[in-house]
């Protein structure tokens, strides 16, 4: 595990908060670097053995920063306090959605045949909740404005491994390590690509 700057100060928190609020897009990597000590911390509880610690990091990063873009300073509360909770939430939602692929997929696998003989799909004989629907469409409609954005922002380089990464276009997710492997580049420079391109959607997502 790499080592993590230490994390601001009451004081240094406040100032940096009020230049990124005048603008400064220095002081908000500042923020963003000073907290990434908090991202390994709400990491460590979702760490098992299917899962890698750094591309844990990678995901949790991408809540701190939608954290740091979008803290009240006048609520009252410290960053660190607001962030973590963003955190978990982008963790949360990155184990939905890979249950949920897993769950797609097994739903298409052939239980048996009907009395004509033809294949029976668990699909076929599940009832939808319709708790899910209102998010279905909600994900649809936050899926579809991200694929409008990947060919406008991102590189080819850059829209392969967010694709790769987080399984767009009904792809399995990918490993960090797996995308170096079949890129014939190393892992800490997949890692920069994907901070980079994550931030070029947020701000055109904004």
């Amino acid at each position: 595990m790499k080592t993590f700057l230490p994390p601001l100060n009451p004081k240094e928190e406040s100032e940096y908060l009020e230049k990124m609020n005048g603008g400064d897009s220095e002081a908000r990597y500042i923020l963003i670097e000073r907290n990434l000590r908090l991202v390994a911390h709400v990491c460590k509880k979702y760490q098992n053995a299917e899962e890698d610690m750094e591309d844990l990091i990678s995901i949790g990063t991408i809540g701190l920063m939608k954290a740091v873009a979008t803290f009240n300073q006048k609520m009252g509360n410290r960053l660190g306090t607001y962030a973590a909770r963003c955190i978990d939430n982008e963790l949360l939602m990155y184990f939905r959605a890979k249950k949920k692929t897993s769950r797609e997929v097994s739903l298409y696998e052939p239980i048996g045949t009907d009395k004509e003989g033809n294949q029976i799909h668990l699909l076929d004989v599940v009832v939808s909740e319709e708790g899910d629907i209102a998010a279905e469409v909600e994900l649809k409609r936050n899926t579809q404005k991200l694929y409008e954005c990947l060919p406008k922002v991102l590189s080819g380089r850059e829209r392969t491994i967010i694709c790769l990464r987080y399984g767009l276009y009904n792809r399995r997710p990918v490993t960090q390590r797996e995308i170096a492997r079949r890129l014939g580049i190393s892992r800490s420079y997949v890692s920069r690509i994907e901070k980079r391109a994550i931030e070029k959607l947020r701000q055109e997502l904004k």
